[in-house]
């Protein structure tokens, strides 16, 4: 299966990445790296859940996503948030389009009826799945494969923000499942120069560390 190309309004882009640094869901320090959870040091500490308290910046993402759709999934029949992030999101982009949403675990439960995907989805539904950020895109394929396993069809995965990191490219193009966020790291770092919240000295380890993560700061 071939993916098709997804186009990101760059004004947009734009617009998200700087709404995204000013209310600091995301924060650059190519000084003082953060280390994630994995252990690996990184420049950029990225939390989308911060969007759901700003109700501006929480529209405009909507907003956004709810175009997304419109330009190349006009088909879609379902919303699916993956939990938990993507979640609020997915909820306001199907009120946005009036359309039924459901939200994926990020495994089944352990009692009742042990369900992955919560609200009803039937087969051949056709469905965008809704994620707050992309990494190495490897729990944002497990979502849409859920999907597909319960009989729907996953047409794309859209975010908020992604990594760029190639891991995720080439595991969507694996799975025959297209992509897009609404900005990304490039995007970002670029708004953050013109900002001044980065200087130009930082430009080259900051482009460094996406194309090689676990070599960043050793």
């Amino acid at each position: 299966m071939s993916t098709k190309t997804i186009v990101t309004n760059p004004q947009l882009a734009e617009q998200v990445a700087a709404a995204l640094l000013h209310i600091q869901a995301v924060a650059l320090r190519p000084n003082q790296p953060f280390t994630w959870t994995s252990g690996l040091k990184s420049p950029i500490y990225c939390d989308n859940r911060i969007t759901i308290s700003y109700p501006e910046v929480r529209e405009l993402i909507a907003d956004g996503l709810v175009a997304l759709i419109r330009e190349n999934f006009p088909d879609a029949e379902v919303i699916a948030g993956a939990a938990t992030g993507g979640i609020p999101h997915a909820a306001w982009v199907a009120q946005k389009l009036n359309l039924p949403m459901v939200y994926v675990r990020d495994k089944a439960k352990g009692h009742g009826k042990e369900n992955l995907i919560e609200g009803y989805i039937q087969p051949g539904q056709k469905t965008v799945v809704i994620e707050d950020l992309i990494s190495t895109g490897g729990s944002s394929l497990k979502v849409a494969l859920a999907v597909n396993d319960a009989g729907a069809q996953a047409l794309g995965v859209l975010g908020i923000f992604s990594y760029q990191f190639e891991k995720a490219s080439e595991a969507f193009a694996g799975a025959g499942i297209p992509f897009e966020t609404l900005t990304n790291y490039s995007i970002l770092i670029d708004v953050a120069l013109k900002q001044g919240s980065i200087q130009q000295a930082d430009l080259e380890a900051l482009k460094a560390w996406r194309l090689n993560p676990s070599e960043f700061g050793k």
